[in-house]
């Protein structure tokens, strides 16, 4: 395995960065299915071990042969721990769990069963699903949290990382995993607003050592701007010949910005969750002079709009995707308005398309750039 600066290669393939993952939390990126997704480019898949755990479970994933089999995807698969999910869930109502030195243990809306994740229980079932980056359980905590619960999540988040590492190592010997069929182990970095705790934080991860890391902790403020300043004084303390995951980014214009600021992995459920919603991505220019990149890029089509009824041209003419390839603005606008499964595959297909073209167009503009 090797890590250069603009890609990351793996057991089931190489990531050139910048690269989009869609979010397939419980196995499946919704209404698409694994020949949609490499017809428009996608090179990789996050999936949560937190959900996964939960739905189908751990067994059933194992029964099905581990994820890649299970959901016919042969290209990598990162799984996140959970950290962040269990900030959405307990963090939000104490009823859901608690986070304590053992791990999280939560009680998921409607169940009645328990369940505890342990930095060891997490790398126990990411090296079990057979994933290509497994990554460190971590506590998450948002920007504006008080700094003495910054203060704890960056200790806790150290002290999970350093278990998490040794039941790594610990099963991959086991396993006798070496070269390619060893997975990478990323670490992920705490410490909201406070960059003397980001430091803290960065400075323990790399002395226990990880092939990567990961930004962690809500990305946004509170008016949902990118944290700038956070994100390049955390990617400041990484040396830059490790790859870091920009976790939860994936609104257009912030992988733009973070693959600026140094990261090379982005992942969020926003693309594919607007494109369910209405909310279709266009560029407003053709690729060409500094990527197509230059001023205001990005158009929103909002597919409930009555002007489209009629509309008998593709959503873009410079995308590719299944839907402009074949349909139009109006018979989408039809097919929303109906209510079809047809409208959600295509939509999504549209947004990823859009999702891959930027990272194209951002591997073009650097290239251009440096030539």
């Amino acid at each position: 395995m090797t890590n250069a600066p603009n890609s990351l290669h793996l057991k089931h393939g190489t990531l050139h960065f910048p690269v989009f993952m869609p979010d397939a939390t419980f196995g499946v990126v919704r209404t698409v299915d694994s020949r949609d997704l490499k017809e428009v480019g996608i090179e990789a898949l996050v999936m949560n071990t937190f959900h996964l755990m939960q739905r189908p479970g751990s067994s059933t994933i194992q029964s099905l042969g581990g994820l890649h089999r299970m959901s016919a995807w042969d290209r990598p698969i990162i799984t996140d721990s959970g950290g962040f999910q269990a900030y959405s869930l307990i963090r939000q109502n104490a009823k859901f769990g608690k986070m304590d030195e053992r791990g999280i243990t939560f009680l998921p809306e409607g169940s009645s069963r328990k369940y505890l994740l342990t930095p060891e229980k997490g790398i126990q079932l990411q090296i079990g699903y057979g994933t290509d980056v497994v990554i460190c359980l971590d506590d998450c905590t948002h920007v504006d949290a008080p700094r003495s619960e910054q203060e704890l999540a960056v200790e806790r988040t150290i002290a999970w990382a350093k278990r998490a590492r040794v039941e790594f190592d610990k099963l991959v010997k086991q396993k006798n995993l070496s070269g390619m069929e060893r997975p990478l182990i990323f670490g992920v970095i705490q410490g909201g607003g406070e960059l003397d705790l980001r430091k803290r934080c960065a400075e323990a991860l790399l002395e226990i050592g990880f092939d990567g890391f990961g930004f962690g902790g809500w990305p946004l403020d509170g008016e949902g701007q990118l944290l700038n300043d956070i994100l390049e004084y955390t990617r400041s303390l990484i040396p830059r010949q490790f790859s870091v995951h920009a976790l939860g980014i994936g609104h257009p214009r912030n992988v733009l910005t973070g693959y600026e600021l140094g990261y090379g992995i982005f992942d969020c459920a926003m693309p594919t969750r607007d494109a369910r919603h209405g909310r279709l991505y266009t560029f407003t220019t053709a690729p060409g002079t500094d990527g197509g990149l230059s001023g205001d890029w990005l158009k929103y089509y909002y597919i409930n709009d009555e002007r489209h009824i009629k509309a008998n041209q593709p959503v873009h003419p410079y995308c590719d995707c299944p839907l402009c390839s074949h349909y139009s603005l109006g018979y989408l606008h039809h097919l929303f308005k109906m209510n079809d499964s047809l409208y959600l595959r295509l939509s999504t297909l549209h947004n990823l398309r859009f999702m891959t073209q930027l990272t194209d167009r951002i591997r073009q503009r650097s290239h251009d750039r440096l030539g």
